[in-house]
């Protein structure tokens, strides 16, 4: 390793294995300037000839032996379990993409303010998970009656009424009393809920990155303070294939010789954001009139023409994610035009 490399190196990533492990390692900027492959045997000596810097491994067997070793030579060793670098996979997995992802891992660190807006984020999802639960179990007991109602939740709110009236036949009077028991603990979730949402709101409102990302089409508040609030600036990603990567809004590569095969979407990284960047693909796509206004019409009608309708919304979802990561990273609003000359370019 030459020793100007030495010198650039502030974080380091190894991803531990039995014989062999791997090294990535990221400049003050989140640069890579190394990325080896080691033996078990020169981790401990290539690494004594690096002024002191931060080491990040997973936790797991050996972990604890290597970074107290690395300790001793003056670096900054940390361990972490694996469930929290696995949000920081960029792609496939692979030996040194995992490197990769323990180093930024390792150094990642919140914002108060952020972390405000993911607590907001935590409570109002588990709210909306609750709420789904009571939904569904109302429609299971009213189901076991006979009695189906229209999928949707204001089709249940508006028919409750009625429901609750039918004859004791159909609904005992204990059915009705815990039907009614569920639908005020519905109303309660709806009116915690609201005020969750009216509070990002007001401070996706107050924040610069947030309003730029809500001139995106389909990003509301919700999605441009979760966005915010899980990463920041967007400094940990090079491009924006990177952030829809990190997402799992990419297919699942199998490749083996010359052939390469393309799956489902591998669904890694934050589960919560990408639900939402899917929902705001189908938000876009029933609005056929915004198309044009958006730049998105010649994107999506050729689109259409190949793709089936789930399909066109996760790959409208990855396109979301590109723009909102560049409206986020670069610090612009979006621009129509810029998709419409795209879109007419020949392939």
């Amino acid at each position: 390793m030459p020793a100007t490399a030495h010198s650039k190196i502030a974080v380091v990533g190894i991803d531990i294995g039995k014989n062999s492990f791997h090294i990535v390692g990221l400049d003050r900027r989140g640069a890579i300037v190394l990325r080896q492959k080691w033996s078990r045997g020169q981790v401990e000596a290539r690494l004594a000839n690096v002024p002191p810097c931060l080491i990040g491994m997973e936790a797991c067997v050996g972990a604890h032996h290597l970074s107290r070793k690395l300790q001793m030579l003056g670096h900054d060793a940390r361990l972490m379990p694996a469930k929290y670098v696995r949000p920081y996979s960029k792609g496939q997995k692979n030996d040194f993409r995992d490197a990769e992802a323990i180093a930024e891992a390792v150094q990642a660190t919140k914002t108060a303010e952020q972390l405000d807006l993911q607590a907001l984020h935590r409570v109002r999802e588990r709210l909306v998970s609750q709420r789904t639960g009571i939904i569904n179990q109302i429609r299971a007991f009213l189901l076991e009656r006979g009695i189906a109602v229209r999928q949707g939740q204001r089709f249940l709110r508006a028919g409750l009424p009625v429901i609750l009236a039918t004859p004791p036949d159909i609904l005992s009077p204990r059915m009705v009393r815990m039907i009614e028991d569920l639908a005020a603990d519905w109303h309660r979730l709806d009116e915690r809920i609201e005020c969750l949402s009216g509070e990002i709101e007001v401070l996706a409102r107050q924040d610069s990155g947030c309003q730029r990302l809500m001139t995106v089409p389909g990003i509301g508040p919700i999605i441009s303070s979760a966005m915010v609030a899980a990463i920041g600036a967007g400094d940990a990603f090079a491009k924006g294939r990177d952030f829809a990567a990190w997402l799992g809004l990419v297919p699942k590569q199998f490749s083996t010789g010359d052939r390469t095969i393309l799956g489902r979407i591998s669904k890694r990284g934050n589960r919560y954001l990408r639900v939402l960047f899917v929902q705001a693909a189908w938000v876009v796509l029933i609005k056929a009139t915004s198309w044009e206004r958006h730049g998105l019409k010649p994107w999506i009608v050729a689109a259409k023409k190949r793709l089936h309708p789930n399909v066109l919304a996760i790959a409208l979802a990855n396109k979301l994610a590109r723009i909102a990561w560049s409206v986020l990273a670069r610090g612009q609003a979006f621009a129509a035009r810029t998709i419409q000359l795209a879109a007419v370019q020949p392939a």
